[in-house]
């Protein structure tokens, strides 16, 4: 398999790298086994110093890291600086937090179970797999890092084989901060490889963070093991806009959580739902904020749209649109191949869509939006819950009725009142039906690759 860095905007190979064969790679979990044994004999405050050097390191490498994620995924590199931040922020965040989320929780009143004494205790896992993709290339891989390093585990990355580099800084940071040797370490191996690695007996839990297929089949091998997973997948999140809404600013946060990372996130917004009595006036709003997005050399300062982060992705999306437009949508904005080296596609925005369309039921992993005109509150819930997708969600409303039945009856892992869904070390991320199942952050994100174990004694 080729594991190489192809600039996104060039589409010239920067770097390659050979894979990991099948005694490397037993090697490197061994070599995580052996770290996950010496955490044990330290504590949360030994962890948290390293985990609070591992965000200093990646502050004084802002810029150089961003630019390597800018180079191998195509980023603009203004949100590749935010990303390597909030990564700095959610190391610091578990280190300042994990001995609390994971302390000891006794029973306030043992005799009621017939104890003198009983506990629920939190114990790490050992060795937990991650398989991540390359939209978020070192987020995605610190959100699962973090909580998993503090809770005591030892981690193992399969990352994309288009983010070598950045998966190749991962793996030296920890042990440069100071944690054991092997606590985080990069596997170099094609997808289907990882079967074996989630066999492997000194492997007992994985992650996914990626498209539903992978999903199903990690899922399907890991119960296959009785081993815990943590299933992330895809997302086609509503953006819902009532009348009593603000409407400009509506329109100007629906750009951004839109087009942010090119399109290409999961917890992007994608089809946004308006109510036919300010839809006209969303919809110019919309449409001339997404025509004036600044198309480019994502290293430039102005430019807020890149390219794909590959070539497939963008045919892929160039795909879903031509499909939408033979069968009858309207094309607002975009829907071309700009004149420009690397894998560039326009900031597209579609109307008239119908059910027949694949764009209506497949994720849009790039910077294309879907418009819809809803006539009432029930329609808008109607057509927000008909995706078999259900990860986050975005509404505006300033009408508290409007607000409570959002939140009730949208299916989703999240529900965003009057803004984007963003992602916080501080709050639970994942979602429902395809979406996945499990969270990652907050107290729930750290407690998934833990025993939760009950300590009774008579």
């Amino acid at each position: 398999m080729a594991i190489s860095t192809i600039n996104p905007t060039t589409g010239r190979i920067e770097a390659e790298f050979a894979a990991h064969d099948a005694a490397e790679t037993s090697r490197r979990i061994t070599e995580s086994a052996a770290a996950f044994a010496a955490l044990g004999e330290t504590c949360f405050d030994e962890r948290a110093e390293w985990m609070r050097a591992a965000a200093s390191l990646l502050e004084a490498e802002s810029e150089a890291t961003a630019r390597l994620l800018t180079s191998e995924m195509g980023k603009p590199i203004s949100q590749a600086r935010a990303e390597v931040l909030k990564c700095a922020r959610a190391l610091r965040f578990y280190a300042d937090n994990a001995s609390t989320f994971l302390a000891d929780e006794p029973v306030a009143d043992p005799a009621i179970v017939a104890a003198q004494r009983a506990v629920v205790t939190y114990r790490p896992l050992g060795v937990i797999l991650a398989v991540m993709p390359w939209n978020f290339p070192l987020w995605q891989a610190i959100r699962f890092a973090a909580p998993a390093l503090m809770a005591g585990n030892t981690a193992l990355l399969k990352h994309s084989s288009n983010v070598p580099q950045t998966a190749l800084y991962l793996d030296a940071l920890f042990e440069r901060s100071g944690f054991p040797s092997g606590s985080f370490r990069v596997l170099f191996i094609g997808a289907g490889d990882v079967e074996s690695v989630i066999r492997d007996a000194r492997v007992k839990a994985v992650t996914l963070t990626g498209s539903e297929g992978a999903g199903r089949a990690v899922a399907a091998i890991a119960g296959s093991e009785v081993k815990k997973s943590v299933i992330e997948l895809g997302g086609s999140d509503p953006f819902i806009v009532m009348p009593s809404a603000d409407v400009e600013a509506a329109s100007s946060i629906a750009v951004k959580a839109r087009f942010s990372n090119t399109g290409q996130s999961c917890v992007c917004a994608k089809r946004f739902i308006v109510h036919t009595d300010i839809y006209d006036e969303f919809t110019r709003l919309f449409v001339e904020k997404t025509r004036a997005l600044n198309v480019g050399d994502p290293m430039d300062e102005s430019v807020e749209i890149g390219p794909l982060a590959t070539e497939q992705t963008r045919e892929d999306i160039a795909a879903l649109v031509d499909d939408a437009i033979a069968k009858g949508a309207s094309l607002l904005a975009g829907g071309h191949r700009p004149d420009l080296p690397g894998w560039f596609y326009e900031p597209t925005v579609l109307s008239d869509l119908t059910d027949d369309m694949r764009i209506v039921t497949e994720e849009s992993f790039g910077p294309v939006a879907s418009l819809y005109r809803v006539n009432d509150l029930d329609e808008a819930i109607t057509i927000a819950n008909q995706t078999e997708f259900g990860l986050s969600s975005s509404v505006w409303t300033n009408d508290a009725a409007d607000e409570a039945a959002f939140i009730s009856r949208i299916e989703a892992g999240a529900v965003f009142v009057n803004g984007m869904t963003v992602s916080f070390p501080e709050l639970p991320f994942g979602g429902i039906k395809n979406s996945g199942y499990g969270r990652e952050l907050g107290r729930h994100g750290i407690r998934e690759f833990t025993n939760v174990k009950t300590v009774w004694k008579g």
